[in-house]
């Protein structure tokens, strides 16, 4: 196990984990204040590419959990599995999720299976994929949309190396998604649901939501507006993809 920031856990270090991947090792590496999360700590300290540089190395497994009780699973079940694992977070205390219900999304008796997509909330107008610390905010973009009577639903990709196709599919058939995350928006999680859209011949409205630079150094609920990442841009971003002409959905 090694744990640190993730620009010095995964981008300072690169090349060792290249030769992790070509040794077939069992590195597990816990990143922590990856993305614009890492606030005053400043562009040098912004690790914004840590979906992209993991996707290049074919034998590891990365997992952005979206609450302290995925994390909790997500590390217990690294530590029973064997090759080279990521697990990448923020630097924010981030809410624990609720269900609709107003109960733990992830309950005690959660396991953590690599691969699988989790519907956080289910909603029949358009779908928010996201990831990591930015999923509390989706859903809070989702609440209030609902409350506008547009109805949203709220898709947690934890393991962006293994897409679960069906949820896609299920995803696009609201007509209408964006993908959100506090990564570069040119190479990460949109660009990975770009392409199991185009190469299942899925068909829907699509916008991509990330970083388009490197931020300032200033506290997280500060960055996310300067680059149009904060609730309120989600939320003008759907309604601005749902006031365009309707497309037939097969």
């Amino acid at each position: 196990f090694f744990l640190d920031f993730g620009v010095f856990g995964i981008d300072e270090t690169y090349g060792q984990h290249r030769m992790s991947d070509t040794n077939e090792t069992a590195v597990k590496i816990i990143a922590t204040h990856c993305g614009l999360d890492v606030g005053e700590d400043g562009k040098t300290h912004q690790c914004v590419d840590y979906i992209s540089l993991i996707s290049n190395l074919p034998g590891y497994k990365l997992i952005i959990p979206a609450d302290a009780n995925q994390t909790d699973r997500a590390v217990r079940y690294i530590a029973s599995e064997p090759g080279n694992f990521v697990i990448a977070m923020g630097r924010s205390k981030v809410p624990v999720l609720k269900d609709e219900n107003d109960g733990a999304y992830y309950p005690a008796e959660y396991s953590f299976s690599y691969g699988k997509a989790d519907w956080i909330r289910q909603g029949a107008d358009a779908c928010i994929i996201t990831t990591g610390s930015m999923v509390h905010r989706a859903v809070k973009a989702a609440v209030e949309l609902k409350e506008e009577n547009v109805d949203v639903s709220v898709l947690n990709i934890s393991s962006p190396g293994e897409i679960d196709v069906n949820a896609i599919k299920k995803a696009c058939k609201t007509g209408t998604v964006v993908t959100y995350e506090d990564h570069f928006i040119q190479s990460g999680l949109g660009n990975i649901i770009a392409s199991v859209i185009a190469e299942n011949g899925f068909v829907c409205r699509f916008k991509k939501m990330g970083v388009t630079k490197y931020g300032k150094s200033c506290s997280a609920e500060e960055q996310y507006p300067l680059q149009n990442l904060d609730t309120e841009s989600l939320k003008k971003t759907l309604k601005q993809l749902l006031s365009k002409a309707t497309i037939t959905i097969n």
